[in-house]
């Protein structure tokens, strides 16, 4: 089993560095230089870490074999993994391995996704199709039952409640969005 660690964003400058989304409390365990990742897709990994560093809060990587523009282009989208006998936990991370969970009490997307999205009444309206990670609060994005998409702010005042121990069935996200949030321009 593996653990998602990052997913790779845009390249960054001409050298093959690129942005990454994190997924890990460590970045700077994970990123270390010469750490071997697995990848999602399997065929483009797996990637060594030729270098890493921060950049205006964002963390940036470069790999062996991607020394530039073009072949950073090429991994964008590509989700970084680590197998889950390296996941640790390490200094109280969990990478998302199923059954622990972050000392913030983060969610990690491959947890969230594919589950179902309740209104406050039970009333099942949906279920996550993915995490926005953002700069000032995170984004829940929600395929609804009528066929549109919606995004709410994953704040404790709009999702009271994220049920995610016990049964895999019984796991739910529930929403309070005030009235006309998934008519805003932009969601659908």
């Amino acid at each position: 089993m593996e653990a998602l660690v990052a997913r790779i964003g845009k390249p960054h400058g001409l050298r093959g560095e690129v942005t990454v989304q994190l997924h890990t409390d460590v970045p700077g365990t994970r990123f270390a230089i010469g750490a071997r990742l697995l990848t999602r897709p399997p065929g483009v990994g797996p990637l060594l870490v030729r270098s890493a560093r921060v950049h205006n809060g964002t963390w940036l990587l470069s790999f062996d074999g991607a020394p530039d523009r073009t072949a950073a282009e090429a991994l964008r989208g590509t989700e970084l993994l680590v197998s889950e006998s390296d996941a640790g936990p390490v200094g109280g991370d969990t990478d998302g391995v199923p059954g622990e969970t972050a000392a913030d009490e983060g969610w990690y997307e491959d947890e969230l996704v594919g589950v179902p999205v309740r209104d406050v009444k039970g009333a099942v309206v949906g279920q996550v199709v993915a995490l926005h990670l953002r700069p000032a609060q995170d984004l829940l994005e929600v395929a609804l039952h009528d066929g549109r998409r919606g995004y709410v702010p994953f704040v404790e005042a709009l999702v009271p409640v994220v049920h995610m121990s016990g049964d895999v069935t019984d796991r739910h996200v529930v929403i309070d969005p005030p009235a006309g949030l998934f008519d805003l321009p932009g969601q659908g």
